[in-house]
C-alpha cells in the first residue's frame, strides 16, 4: 500500500502517515512510536542525509536516549556491517533474557575520519549525513567504507532485519520503512525520546504533547506496519 496520491483524507491514522512521509521527504523530524507491547518507546527520527549539527543537538536534548543510524540488511551486507552479537566472543553476549525481542540490532560504531573526538554535534552531523549519502551509492563498497570512516566511534549503526516489517518491527525497521515510502536515502538516523524527570521512556501521551509544541508529525508503529509493510 502506498500512501501517494492519497489526497484529502479523514482518517486520522491515514493523515498521520501522510504528514509522516511528506516530513522525511522534506528532510525533518517524525516521531514514531513502536507499540505499547514491546518497548512502549517514541523514537525522534530523521533522514540520515538531512542531519545537521542542530539536528544532532536536537535529538540529544530533546530525545536523549542513544544517537543511532539505522540501515537496511542489504546496504549493512555491501559495507560488510555484522549483527555485534554474531561476532563478538565474551560470556556477557547472551540476549536469552531480552523481554522486547529476539535479538538486538546493533553492529559497529563509527566516527567519520574528518571529524576530531566524533562525538561533537558537527562531528556526530557529519559521519550521520555521510552514512546517509553513501547508503544509495550502489559502487560504494566496504573499501570505500574503511577509508571514510574508522571503528569504533561514537555513532551506534543498527542493522535491520532483510525483509523490514514483515521480519521484525522494531524503530530500526520502522523508520526505514518510513524512509522508503518517502523516496529518500536508505538510512535513518533516530533517538529514544526519555522523560528528564523520571528516567524512563517518555509516555505516548507527553510525547504526542512535544509533537503538537513543535509541530512534529507523530505516528503508530501500527499505522506504519498496516500500511508499510
Amino acid at each position: 500500500m502506498t500512501v501517494q496520491g492519497r489526497g484529502e483524507s479523514t482518517d486520522p491514522d491515514g493523515d498521520a502517515l501522510d504528514r509522516a512521509v511528506a516530513a522525511f521527504r522534506a528532510g525533518e523530524p517524525v516521531l514514531v512510536h513502536d507499540a505499547d507491547d514491546r518497548e512502549g518507546e517514541t523514537d525522534l527520527l530523521y533522514p540520515a542525509s538531512a542531519v545537521t549539527p542542530a539536528a544532532v543537538a536536537r535529538l540529544r536534548n530533546d530525545g536523549g536516549g542513544l544517537v543511532f543510524v539505522a540501515l537496511p540488511d542489504a546496504v549493512a551486507e555491501r559495507f560488510d556491517l555484522p549483527f555485534l552479537h554474531e561476532v563478538l566472543d565474551h560470556p556477557a553476549n547472551d540476549h536469552t533474557d531480552l523481554g522486547y525481542d529476539a535479538h538486538p540490532s546493533f553492529s559497529l560504531t563509527v566516527n567519520h575520519r574528518d571529524g576530531f573526538t566524533g562525538v561533537t554535534d558537527d562531528d556526530r552531523a557529519l559521519t550521520i549525513r555521510r552514512l546517509g549519502e553513501v547508503s544509495d551509492e550502489a559502487g560504494y563498497g566496504v573499501e570505500a567504507f574503511a577509508e571514510e570512516f574508522r571503528t569504533p566511534g561514537h555513532v551506534h549503526l543498527l542493522r535491520a532485519a532483510p525483509d523490514l516489517l514483515t521480519e521484525r518491527r522494531g524503530h530500526t525497521e520502522l523508520g526505514l520503512a518510513l524512509a522508503r515510502e518517502a523516496g529518500v536515502s536508505p538510512a535513518v538516523a533516530g533517538c529514544e525520546m526519555l522523560d528528564d524527570g523520571t528516567g524512563g521512556a517518555l509516555s505516548t501521551a507527553d510525547a504526542r504533547a512535544y509533537a503538537r509544541e513543535h509541530d512534529v508529525p507523530f505516528v503508530e508503529g501500527a499505522t506504519l506496519v498496516d500500511a508499510l509493510r
